[in-house]
Formats: C-alpha cells, sequence, structure tokens
C-alpha cells in the first residue's frame, strides 16, 4: 500500500509530493468520521511510508500499522476498523477476492471495512495520463460497480494538491512528472490541482459476495 496515489522512487520527491497533498487532512477527516476511530482498534493494512497511520492515531485511534508480509500475525476477529489505501482490494484483479477474504479475516463482527481509492474526473488523473485507469476508477464508483453492489457505499471528497505559489507547483510537477508535468503547470493559474478521492466503506454484516469484477 502506498500512502498516497503516486508512489515516486526518490524519497526526497516523495516528501514534496506528501507536503502538497489534501494539506486540508480530509482524507483522515473522513476515515475518522466513517470508521468511527476514535478509542478504537484501528488496522491499516500493508503500511508502506506510515502516514496514514499516524494521521489516524492523531485523530484518537489505537493504530497497528501492517506491512504485507505481517498480515497473518494479526488475530482474527481483532480490528474494529480495518483500512487499506490504493493498493489493496482493487476491482478486477486477481487477488482482489482473496485481499477482501483477508480483510475480513481481521475485522471484528461488528466492524467496518473501509477501502480508500481515487475517484477520478480531476487534474491529478490526467496529469497521470492512464486513460485504462480513468475509466476503471469511474466504474468502481457507478451504482453498479463493483463495490457498491456489494454492500458498500461511498464517500466521495473533494481535495487538492496544494503549493504556496505556482513557481512551487512548477518546480515539483516539472521534477516528479517531466514533461507532462511541465505542461499542464503552464495551464496553471492557481497554486492547486482537483484532487477527487472515494472512501468506500462496509460494515462486516454487509458483506455480500467477494469484490472481483472489473
Amino acid at each position: 500500500m502506498a500512502d498516497q496515489t503516486v508512489r515516486l522512487p526518490q524519497a526526497h520527491l516523495r516528501e514534496r509530493l506528501a507536503a502538497a497533498i489534501d494539506r486540508e487532512a480530509k482524507i483522515p477527516q473522513a476515515i475518522a468520521a466513517l470508521g468511527s476511530i476514535a478509542g478504537r482498534s484501528v488496522v491499516v493494512l500493508d503500511a508502506e511510508d506510515g502516514l496514514r497511520a499516524a494521521q489516524l492515531a492523531e485523530l484518537g485511534a489505537s493504530v497497528t500499522a501492517v506491512p504485507p508480509a505481517d498480515r497473518a500475525t494479526i488475530a482474527t476477529g481483532s480490528a474494529d476498523v480495518v483500512v487499506t489505501c490504493w493498493s489493496a482490494i482493487r476491482p478486477g484483479e486477481e487477488a482482489a477476492a482473496a485481499e477482501v477474504a483477508e480483510a475480513m479475516r481481521i475485522l471484528a463482527p461488528t466492524g467496518r471495512l473501509l477501502v480508500v481509492h481515487d475517484y477520478g474526473r480531476d487534474d491529478v488523473t490526467g496529469l497521470l495520463g492512464d486513460r485504462v485507469r480513468e475509466a476503471q476508477l469511474i466504474g468502481w464508483s457507478d451504482r453498479k460497480g463493483p463495490f457498491l453492489v456489494n454492500g458498500f457505499k461511498v464517500k466521495v471528497l473533494h481535495c487538492w494538491w496544494s503549493w504556496d505559489t505556482l513557481d512551487d507547483a512548477a518546480a515539483l510537477l516539472r521534477d516528479a512528472f517531466g514533461a507532462a508535468g511541465e505542461a499542464l503547470a503552464a495551464t496553471m493559474r492557481r497554486p492547486r490541482l482537483s484532487y477527487k478521492v472515494a472512501v468506500y466503506h462496509r460494515d462486516h454484516e454487509s458483506v455480500l459476495t467477494p469484490v472481483v469484477a472489473a
């Protein structure tokens, strides 16, 4: 799991991008509200950089961040809330059913599962330039898509990538995304890009069939 939608190879670029994404902290606040995490046991699956785990801990959760290799060490039914972000539980992939099953194993019978993905339809999706991925994201949030037909509800967050100045934005977009970033920066009139995030959520009791469709 990446703590952000984009996994940049260089650490210094990851840090600069993390400082720009969702400065308003809408993502952790939505997870906290939808999962009622304060004072509860929260497992963040496949945690990588620790950003989301730290944010949720600051909001009052008792957080266990679990790298991929350590999932089996988490006791069955031990989590009030299970959170996955961006890479886990991806409909259409061969491992999707197993990912759901593992999340449900960890989740308490009265618990809640939250799955964070991009929503698409924003400036950032265009920057990444993957039309297949964009169509996939749109399909995931459709009322007949693989999440909503399997007991999930969706909360759409209108977030931003934000900088102090247009020069700051242009520098990071150029350094991180090359020509595509430079071209986008040239069109910007204010130092931010629209970024929409979908938080799919459902109670353990609402489980229907595995999320495996495309």
